[in-house]
């Protein structure tokens, strides 16, 4: 079977381990990168690195396409520059990824393309599967235009996957090295009331779960990649305090939050319910279905 892949967003936290699992399990990936091929090589180990979009116009084709490119919804307030930046990043990659796609001599069989369970906007308490009605917001807007670019291969025949992923946690970035220095000194503790839910998934079985969208011939669509287990931010806190063994005693009421983030303080203070109703009914297995778990690993080391 051709086994070749390219790769968007393959330096980051997520792609990093994805490009070491898929070297590990034969595949040849092309990585999309304005790094530095050394830099690109280091991370992600012996891949081809792109360096542009423009390099890749008439390829002869790859067997598959992960699309993982974006910047980081949560690494700067919102202003509206900022927004775009976002969109840019993320709608804007997808279409020229497309176009180029379509200029290859051979269609992929799939595209498994990024998204993210900020899809369904503010869902409060109510159990999101993905059939679930969308809060019509920024951060579902912008995943909803987001996969649509994606789902626009559709009409070329090729099978189009989507990973609507949660909050990740695992060693060495991610949201959850921002929050270890203030728990570990002992300052950690819910934000706002607590009561919204955080839906979390561990790396590894992000990781798994591109791979299964990637090798099943059958899947398609949207996929929540979450934990089976959503959390409330409360329960999140007091499990990450009890993993670190420290008390978790300081909240950032939500006034606080809202004067220092804005806007963004919405992807802190609201959330969804949301559980892999499809993964599951489709046979995947979690590596770490469990909380307190998957946060002592993410932790260790």
């Amino acid at each position: 079977m051709d086994k070749r892949v390219l790769i968007t967003g393959g330096t980051g936290f997520i792609g990093t381990v994805l490009c070491r699992d898929l070297i590990s399990k034969g595949y040849s990936l092309t990585v999309l990168s304005r790094q530095s091929p050394d830099t690109v090589r280091a991370l992600c180990g012996r891949v081809e690195v792109a360096g542009n979009l423009a390099n890749l116009k008439g390829h002869p084709g790859f067997q598959a396409v992960i699309n993982l490119a974006g910047e980081g919804i949560a690494d700067k307030r919102w202003s509206e520059a900022r927004k775009q930046a976002l969109r840019d990043s993320r709608i804007g990659v997808t279409r020229q990824l497309v176009a180029t796609i379509r200029s290859w001599q051979t269609l992929p069989d799939v595209v498994v393309s990024g998204s993210a369970v900020g899809f369904y906007g503010n869902q409060n308490d109510h159990l999101v599967t993905e059939d679930a009605q969308p809060n019509p917001e920024f951060t579902h807007e912008l995943c909803r235009d987001w996969e649509q670019e994606a789902l626009a291969l559709e009409q070329d025949g090729v099978r189009v996957c989507l990973s609507r992923t949660g909050v990740v946690a695992g060693r060495a970035g991610g949201f959850l090295q921002r929050m270890l220095l203030p728990f570990k000194l002992g300052l950690g503790g819910r934000l706002g009331s607590g009561q919204q839910y955080m839906p979390w998934v561990h790396r590894d079985d992000v990781v798994a779960g591109l791979i299964w969208m990637l090798e099943n011939d059958r899947a398609h669509g949207a996929y929540n990649m979450v934990s089976p287990n959503p959390a409330t931010n409360r329960e999140f806190t007091r499990t990450l305090g009890k993993v670190l063994h420290r008390p978790t005693l300081f909240p950032a009421p939500a006034p606080v939050l809202k004067l220092a983030l804005g806007e963004m303080a919405g992807l802190l203070l609201t959330g969804q319910k949301a559980v892999p109703q499809r993964l599951q009914t489709e046979g995947f297995q979690f590596k770490y279905p469990e909380l307190e778990a998957a946060l002592k690993d993410s932790v260790a080391g």
